[in-house]
């Protein structure tokens, strides 16, 4: 298992463009990646699942990737969340 944390820099958050753009990255990989924000997970996989997330400007986001890519798919990511959000 692996993970990160980032704060959303985007002043809107992660709205509906950008939580298309990380459906479609993390759809890319095997790997179960699930987003954690204040007490709340959902499958970042799913676009209800992270739009139901909420996530604003400032809040922290903990990204949990767990299974056989899970080293690709940390890297990506990370440089997804630093480019986008």
């Amino acid at each position: 298992m692996k993970e990160f944390e980032y704060t959303i820099q985007d002043a809107l958050g992660i709205h509906a463009r950008p939580a298309g753009l990380l459906v479609k990255e993390a759809g890319k990989f095997q790997s179960d990646i699930t987003l954690n924000v204040s007490g709340k997970s959902g499958d970042a996989k799913r676009i209800f699942s992270v739009m139901a997330l909420a996530v604003q400007q400032g809040d922290s986001v903990k990204v949990i990737i767990e299974g056989s890519d899970e080293d690709a798919a940390l890297t990506e990511l990370k440089q997804f969340f630093q480019a986008n959000l």
